[in-house]
């Protein structure tokens, strides 16, 4: 019989630096209560859970045509979303050692496709991107970033944060038809309408009715991989029905099987930017507010993201702090400037990250995973030219109403908010706008802060902000107001 003490055995010595396995002195696997099984399983989940993106981003930049007309294909816009998601995932995981996977950002997308392209070239908004993007590491770098955050009041970061999910909810009703614009809207009450005519008509309508419905129910059963999956039933529905019928009104993309699974894919986006070209072909006070809004943009949704899903992942600190929150934010802004540089828009950190950290993801293992799954998806492009958009605009409205839940943190019954907060969150889907939204909002709340006699409450940095926006909403007037005086002193001249 062996004999039990009651005193514990001594803990063994952990082992040194140079006999830890590789992946342990590079992601402190180990120290962070994770195993290699668990961020492999993580940084899957997470993959499967965003990987919508490489289908949404095209769709979304490929909508709109720049100023010359000309549009991008979606083997262009697929190869550059993967791209860059793959590349800055990558980044976040040996940088910031983060279970963080960046893509091109829902809603910012959307500046760059339906306010950027349609007053300057590809090229010239993509340098605006490259711009804001280095305009983030700067920030993050010097620490004006958290200044600049720090002064916009939380309600109102999370009344733009509701408006983008108003406005992406709306572009994928338009996208797949479900709501159209009236033909004779100068002369009609309701500008909008269900459909053709009032009436939801045609099978691209069925899929798009049946994709949305499909993702609410595994949504609401918090189902893994929710959205590639209602996406992907949606499709193979639209591609039967279009086998069978030869259905003609599916839009820009045509569910039909393709001659070839693999393909090489194509870089021709890569490295196409004009850094200042956009000021001349917008204007210098317009592209500067363009800049802005993608610069704070970023801030926001990154911010958010990173300490929900740090949080989530249990790596924040007693104060609620992130460990190497300076390198986390460092590679976001990396993410901007790569999103310009490939062609995709901006990357951000997806929320969806939260799914790997819920399968165990916490070190950047996870992401490396994630990255090098983005990176395998550039050999199967094809895939993406068969999804119609009435199979990937679910997900945009699925996203959107999920963004938009967040309302609820917005202190209505504050007057200093109310009106500041609805304006923010409004503007944005009614003028198509975003950075209409969020100057509505600044200017309305620095205005009803003043008047109530609580101005020094606002501070110079927000009074600023607003100013810009104010300038940009009367650049009209303005530039009205210079050419008139230009005529009078040349007619005195003459």
């Amino acid at each position: 019989m062996t004999l039990r003490s009651d005193t514990p055995e001594p803990a063994s010595p952990p082992p040194s630096p140079a006999h830890r396995p590789i992946l342990d002195r590079l992601f402190d696997v180990r120290g962070r209560g994770s195993t290699p099984g668990r961020e492999v399983r993580g940084g899957l989940t997470t993959f499967v859970a965003m990987s919508y993106i490489i289908l949404l981003n095209p769709l979304i930049l490929g909508a709109s045509a720049d100023v010359t007309g000309a549009r991008l294909t979606t083997d262009q816009l697929t190869t550059a979303t993967a791209t860059a998601a793959a590349v800055t995932t990558v980044l976040m995981g040996l940088v910031g050692n983060a279970p963080l996977a960046l893509a091109a950002g829902l809603g910012v997308n959307g500046v760059v496709a339906f306010q950027l392209a349609p007053v300057m070239t590809w090229p010239q908004a993509f340098g605006l991107v490259v711009l804001a993007g280095l305009g983030i590491v700067l920030m993050a770098v010097s620490g004006v970033r958290e200044r600049i955050i720090n002064a916009i009041p939380a309600p109102l970061k999370t009344a733009i944060t509701v408006g983008i999910g108003l406005y992406v909810a709306l572009v994928g009703l338009v996208s797949a038809g479900f709501v159209t614009r009236t033909p004779d809207a100068a002369h009609s009450t309701v500008p909008v309408r269900m459909g053709l005519d009032g009436r939801l008509q045609g099978w691209p309508a069925l899929v798009f009715c049946v994709g949305l419905l499909l993702m609410v129910v595994l949504v609401s059963r918090r189902t893994p991989g929710a959205v590639l999956i209602s996406i992907a039933a949606a499709t193979l529905l639209a591609v039967g029905l279009n086998l069978a019928l030869d259905i003609p009104d599916w839009g820009l993309v045509e569910p039909r099987v393709p001659d070839q699974l693999v393909s090489a894919p194509d870089f021709s986006l890569l490295g196409r930017v004009d850094l200042v070209g956009g000021f001349a072909s917008a204007g210098a006070v317009a592209a500067t507010v363009f800049l802005c809004t993608l610069v704070l943009s970023g801030f926001f949704d990154a911010m958010g993201t990173i300490t929900s899903v740090a949080a989530e992942a249990r790596l924040t600190g007693a104060d609620g702090r992130v460990p190497g929150m300076g390198r986390v934010l460092l590679v976001d802004g990396v993410g901007a400037v790569a999103g310009g540089l490939t062609g995709s828009s901006p990357n951000t950190v997806f929320l969806e990250s939260a799914a790997g950290v819920g399968e165990g993801a916490r070190t950047g293992l996870a992401s490396v995973v994630t990255g090098l799954l983005f990176g395998l998806t550039l050999l199967f492009t094809p895939l993406a030219a068969v999804v119609p958009a009435q199979a990937a605009a679910p997900a945009l409205v699925v996203v959107g109403g999920l963004m938009v839940a967040r309302c609820r943190l917005i202190p209505w019954q504050d007057p200093d908010y109310t009106i500041p907060a609805f304006l923010t969150a409004a503007v944005i889907p009614f003028t198509y706008s975003i950075t209409n939204g969020i100057g509505a909002g600044l200017i309305s709340f620095v205005l009803v802060r003043t008047f109530r006699g609580r101005w020094r409450e606002v501070g110079w940095t927000l009074t600023g902000i607003a100013a810009l926006f104010a300038a940009y909403f009367a650049v009209a007037p303005i530039e009205s107001a210079l050419v008139k005086t230009v005529l009078f002193k040349t007619v005195l001249g003459g």
